[in-house]
């Protein structure tokens, strides 16, 4: 069943307006070519006039539209954990999710142009400074629709930017509930785990020692905690290179020479380890290379400094070499894996639907059409405390 919309409410300064300039309601009638009952019925909220009756209405009172006229959301108020604070500058549009009894609010222009506007909004956070006096990290926020409408959404942290296709699958689904990607390196996303943060976490980190792709990871960042590894898929990782590779650049060394300019990710991410790690076995210190503090925080802001010149080479992966039509020098290849709290897997019913999605032969298909991705292994559940897997 579709889901109902918040009312909108018409909220109007004219009589306010009106009664400053001195004029009474017959007679501001009279100039906009409106009857008197009319003028009453917009300034009691009861009408809501077409944009030439309010453009006349606005000349009339030499005052622009917006400040006479606005919509304004009648949604329920709720109370939430801010994450990504500084974002709230951009605006107040937030995406909402609940985990483990807790309700966080993230501003959607923490998500980066442009999936910013690209993802409708669960809310507007109301005056922080008001919300913060209260209870200091937390903001009320007014919701677009009925106060259980984000209760099935699903928070993913990690940077495959092939989740978007999952996202938009349910979303054509009409379920309950949605996914709400949220950017940022594998580090960074099972930290985010870790504190309950999130439902979801992604990462792609080999091993050097074993070559084993996240397990390791997880048993070292997650000491003890019940959860299971879904794989989504396998790619490849790279360098991202101009087209044509024209410095002939093909492994970690040729970063040192004159003239190569690199873009590196932040601390933490999964690209950055696998740089680290091809640096340190090639005896490359990172003090010499240009560009290696110059960080962006997603695989296609890689591609995309690579593609506009501003930088000759970063790590990243086959799918946004293909999309941005640069080269593409392969060092490995991993596996993105989903890490889930186990009790979620079947207890939570947006990550249920999450597991079924990526199991489709829709997503698969249209995940493996990106180029460098293989998802033959697609569901895989991996239980890293016992070591052992199943297929989900």
């Amino acid at each position: 069943m579709p889901k109902r919309p918040a009312s909108v409410a018409s909220r109007t300064r004219l009589r306010e307006v009106r009664e400053a300039r001195g004029l009474g309601q017959g007679e501001l009638a009279r100039r906009a070519g409106l009857t008197r009952q009319a003028v009453y019925a917009i300034e009691s909220g009861r009408y809501q006039p077409n944009v030439a009756v309010a453009l006349r209405l606005g000349a009339i009172l030499d005052v622009r539209v917006e400040e006479l006229f606005a919509a304004e959301p009648e949604g329920p108020v709720v109370e939430a954990e801010i994450l990504a604070p500084d974002a709230l500058a951009a605006g107040p549009r937030a995406a909402l999710w609940a985990v483990g009894g807790r309700t966080f609010v993230l501003p959607l222009a923490a998500l980066g142009p442009p999936l910013s506007y690209a993802t409708p909004a669960d809310g507007l956070v109301l005056a922080r400074a008001e919300s913060e006096a209260r209870a200091p990290g937390r903001v009320r926020v007014r919701l677009l629709d009925a106060a259980s409408a984000f209760a099935d959404n699903v928070a993913v942290a990690g940077c495959d930017p092939a989740i978007h296709i999952v996202a938009e699958h349910l979303r054509r689904e009409r379920a309950p509930g949605r996914l709400v990607p949220w950017p940022m390196g594998s580090t960074a996303a099972v930290e985010a785990l870790r504190r309950g943060q999130v439902h979801v976490a992604g990462l792609h980190v080999v091993d050097p020692r074993s070559g084993e792709s996240n397990v390791p990871f997880v048993r070292q960042q997650l000491r003890g905690a019940d959860v299971t590894l879904v794989t989504f898929a396998s790619w490849e990782a790279g360098l991202l290179v101009r087209k044509g590779n024209p410095k002939r650049i093909r492994g970690a060394r040729d970063l040192t020479r004159r003239g190569v300019r690199l873009v590196n990710r932040e601390p933490g991410a999964g690209a950055r380890l696998l740089l680290d790690q091809r640096l340190k076995a090639a005896g490359v210190s990172t003090r010499g290379l240009t560009g290696y503090d110059e960080v962006v925080s997603s695989h296609l802001e890689v591609g995309r400094r690579v593609a506009e010149g501003q930088a000759d080479v970063g790590v990243g992966v086959a799918a946004i070499a293909r999309l941005l039509g640069l080269g593409f020098v392969p060092l490995q290849t991993e596996r993105y894996d989903l890490v889930i709290p186990t009790p979620l897997v079947a207890g939570h019913r947006g990550v249920a639907r999450l597991l079924d999605a990526l199991v489709s032969r829709e997503v698969r298909a249209e995940v493996e059409a990106l180029g460098g991705y293989d998802t033959r292994e697609a569901g895989r559940r991996i239980l890293p405390g016992r070591a052992r897997s199943r297929r989900g």
